[in-house]
């Protein structure tokens, strides 16, 4: 295990006098699971994309099973054996489950598609690796935790040498999770090498050998895991002391600000609930439990078939987003890349464009008032940008989240719905999240947060409820939480029925 199955030194990229990487070398060993970590930025995606061969170094070398290269191709990487699971999707939406697996390998005798021979070995793959999944279903009617299980179930299909997984978990609830535990117990068996990047930091404990952190572009440390516990970590990666966990606000729950009665559409039944002014209310479930799709009815982005809303006490029928934002209530989606913020625009377009109306003039944008907007939830997020003209494209995923928060706190609104907030973000991102959402309560407004991170969920909520279903099948008070509870809850036989 000692035997160094990746080397490299002196590995640099350079984006227009940015050091995205700068001067890293490090070694991987054969059959070992190996714990990449830093904050948003670091140089971890990039560092990924050099080995895959995606991008070109700007200097430095690749040793990979004792040959050296100046730079690697993406085919010529992966026919090396080297395999990676990105944050963002690879998939093709109108492809089933068995035909992205074997993208590329359809052929069989005489070079026809032996769509029988791959239905088969698409099964037998998951039957080996304990999931449960539908190999006929399309990409595009699947949930992003089936999703991402495809996406390793495709690496896994290689028989690859070394993997490389880029927050492979962070869709998932605590049952994938599991599952994809076993995965990698299974690789790992297996003798591959697996290179893991996840801000979920219990689980780099629980599957990693050693660790290595990247702080701006730089290597700081290589330890083995047992030589370090959560703090130091933490340290390593962000350069200072990170608070409590979860900050309490410093305010009472006030009087109610949205009530929902008796809402349905194609995806949830009968839902009833009330927040509060000052209130973070929490929604847990297993996925496909229709806590998206519930904040997507308040949201107005999908249409109420029954029941109804009441914002502030007055009626609430929002037709569309627009109408929503205009009474006060915005929304942070789970899917950042399609839904949040638009890729080829700039950081300062995305964080503008829902509250035009707000930087107007006579129907001409004020530019001094769009650049004061823009610069401010720059800076108070901590958006890592080299400038407010940067595509969002070119941000590293953890920055992309903090501009599809930066947009919606543009927007001025008094209600938020945080849709798995901290998927794929770093530690002190995180924390700067928490502290975002106590200030959002103390000032009077309100947050409906959605996370599949339970002890986020519990940490951070006042109260808790519980979907499964499409509906909601249990209210929890702080004095009520646990995991064992919400999960007892949520995978109940009632959760798993239909209609």
């Amino acid at each position: 295990m000692d035997e160094a199955i990746l080397s490299v030194r002196g590995l640099s990229k350079y984006y227009a006098g940015v050091k995205a990487l700068d001067g890293v070398s490090m070694d991987v060993r054969r059959g070992e699971i190996h714990a990449l970590c830093g904050e948003n930025g670091a140089g971890k995606s990039t560092f990924i994309k050099l080995i895959t061969g995606t991008i070109t170094p700007s200097g430095g070398t690749i040793r990979f099973e004792g040959r050296t290269y100046g730079r690697l191709g993406p085919r010529q990487a992966m026919n090396l054996g080297i395999a990676a699971i990105y944050q963002e999707f690879s998939l093709v939406p109108y492809l089933t489950v068995a035909e992205n697996i074997f993208l590329g390998r359809e052929t069989g005798r005489l070079g026809m598609c032996d769509r029988r021979g791959m239905r088969e070995a698409a099964r037998k793959l998951c039957e080996d690796m304990g999931v449960e999944i539908d190999i006929d279903a399309r990409i595009c009617d699947l949930g992003i935790a089936y999703q991402q299980i495809v996406e390793i179930l495709k690496a896994v299909s290689r028989n690859s040498k070394l993997i490389i997984m880029d927050e492979p978990t962070a869709p998932l609830t605590l049952k994938e999770t599991k599952v994809f535990f076993g995965i990698v117990d299974r690789l790992k068996r297996g003798g591959a090498t697996i290179v893991y990047i996840s801000h979920r930091l219990e689980e780099v404990f629980e599957v990693s050998d050693r660790i290595s952190v990247l702080c701006d572009g730089k290597l700081v440390v290589t330890k083995a895991t047992e030589d370090l516990d959560r703090r130091r970590l933490i340290s390593y990666m962000v350069g200072r002391e990170i608070a409590d966990d979860y900050p309490v606000p410093r305010c009472g729950v006030g009087d109610v600000l949205l009530s929902v009665a008796g809402v349905s559409n194609k995806h949830v039944k009968d839902v009833s609930f009330e927040l509060h002014r000052g209130e973070i209310l929490g929604f847990g479930g297993l996925v496909g439990a229709g806590r998206t799709e519930l904040a997507r009815a308040i949201f107005g982005a999908d249409p109420i078939r029954s029941g109804s809303m009441t914002l502030e006490g007055r009626p609430y029928a929002p037709k569309s987003p627009q109408d929503a934002i205009r009474a006060g209530v915005g929304l942070i989606p789970e899917d950042r890349k399609n839904q949040g913020v638009v890729l080829g625009m700039s950081v300062k377009d995305n964080i503008v464009y829902s509250s035009l109306k707000r930087i107007c003039r006579f129907l001409a944008i004020d530019r001094k008032k769009e650049k004061a907007c823009a610069e401010r939830q720059v800076e108070n997020l901590r958006i890592k940008t080299p400038d407010l003209a940067q595509l969002v494209r070119n941000l590293s995923g953890g920055n992309q989240q903090k501009v599809v928060l930066a947009k919606m706190m543009a927007t001025e609104c008094n209600l938020f719905i945080f849709d798995e907030p901290t998927r794929g973000i770093d530690v002190g991102a995180k924390q700067e999240i928490y502290l975002l959402m106590r200030d959002l309560v103390e000032a009077g407004g309100s947050v409906i947060m959605i996370s599949s991170e339970m002890p986020e969920l519990i940490g951070i909520s006042n109260r808790i409820m519980v979907m499964g279903g499409g509906r909601i099948l249990a209210e929890l008070r702080k004095q009520d939480f646990s995991q064992e509870r919400i999960l007892e809850i949520a995978s109940s036989k009632v959760a798993n029925q239909g209609s």
